[in-house]
């Protein structure tokens, strides 16, 4: 039986790692199960211009007549500055070559900000995805679509889909209990954002880890993913004099990412509220760990029954009063760390998401 072809259509790559890119990666190899064949390719706007760009998507376009193309949102994909008003003329195209489209919103929300700008870009955003929902024959959400603020009615048309783990291992994690065989409890911070926002995450994380290391002996803290780098003069200042054994990893290759985190204890997510759009901290569940975050507009089900230890930002010192009690209770952690596996396997395995594209492209196609 011949594969079904699916169309992943891209904007402007992101660098130094492409999330979404690699997201259809693993979602093609998961749909090749359900007798599709998802192919990637793109909109070259940012190298060729959009006149050109469009010229030549509305050439591709006619050989996908009939066929899917899911076309995948953020702001910055289709606009240097956030403002994406070329993006639903992406979509005309298509819809006018008799494609079925399905947008993946993997942006669910206008960009927060108090400047005139931000207002300005707000406006942009949501016009633009209004657009898009409505020429879209499918639309997909990386969070329940009753936490997205901008869609006040019933949408028989949209679907929410959780992302996986951009990893290439995640579904082979095992539970680990107790300590490591060399004695170290592992701290894994995955991803640290950039700017001030990733300067209040440092300080953050520095307090708790440093309580948690002045009870618990032989702390490793290993930070690893975007920004880790860029990180590491801060924090190796900020710990020094501490007995925190301090680990940065860089940007690494998907086995590598696997390999550290499934070696570690728990994750430590501050990089905002936890929810089923945030695949570092679903890389974590999915490699079995105790994820440590907090609670947020977009925290739902099915990310609360993974194993999530709960802190309040508002409350002084408590993420380091959670990170403690997770390192300390070994039968906790290792409850917490059985939950994400059972989550993995439920929600966030690209084997289950990948079921959740099938269902409504079959009942689509007919």
């Amino acid at each position: 039986m011949s594969l079904q072809r699916v169309i992943a259509l891209l904007g402007r790559p992101d660098a130094p790692t492409d999330a979404v890119e690699e997201y259809c990666r693993y979602l093609g190899e998961a749909l090749t199960a359900e007798d599709f064949e998802l192919v990637i390719e793109r909109v070259a706007w940012a190298e060729s211009g959009w006149i050109r760009a469009t010229k030549a998507i509305r050439s591709r376009a006619k050989e996908w007549r009939g066929e899917w193309v899911l076309v995948q949102y953020t702001a910055l994909a289709w606009s240097l500055r956030g403002f994406p008003l070329r993006f639903p003329r992406v979509l005309k195209i298509l819809k006018a070559a008799g494609v079925r489209v399905g947008v993946v919103f993997h942006d669910v929300d206008p960009y927060s900000g108090k400047r005139v700008i931000d207002g300005l870009r707000r406006r942009a955003q949501l016009r633009a995805m209004l657009e898009a929902l409505r020429l879209s024959d499918a639309a997909i959400f990386t969070v329940p679509m009753e936490k997205i603020s901008w869609i006040t009615y019933q949408l028989p048309k949209g679907c929410f889909i959780p992302v996986g783990a951009n990893l290439p291992t995640s579904g082979g994690a095992t539970s680990r209990k107790g300590i490591s065989s060399d004695g170290k409890l592992r701290v894994a911070v995955f991803g640290i954002t950039g700017g001030e926002s990733g300067r209040k995450e440092i300080e953050i994380i520095v307090e708790a880890v440093r309580f948690a290391a002045s009870r618990v002996s032989n702390l490793r803290l290993i930070v690893l993913g975007r920004n880790a780098k860029s990180a590491e003069a801060e924090l190796r200042e900020r710990f020094r004099g501490s007995a925190v054994e301090l680990h940065v990893l860089g940007v690494l290759p998907g086995e590598d990412v696997a390999r550290s985190l499934s070696a570690s204890d728990v994750l430590l997510f501050v990089r905002g509220p936890i929810s089923t759009r945030r695949g570092s901290a679903v890389a974590g569940i999915a490699c079995g760990l105790p994820v440590i975050a907090f609670e947020g507009p977009e925290t739902a089900a099915p990310i609360t029954e993974a194993g999530l230890a709960l802190f309040s930002p508002q409350r002084k010192g408590d993420l380091g009063d959670v990170l403690l009690r997770v390192l300390e209770d070994e039968h906790y952690r290792a409850s917490l760390a059985q939950r994400s596996l059972r989550a993995q396997r439920q929600y966030f395995s690209w084997r289950a998401i990948a079921a959740h594209y099938a269902e409504f492209m079959r009942i689509e196609k007919h």
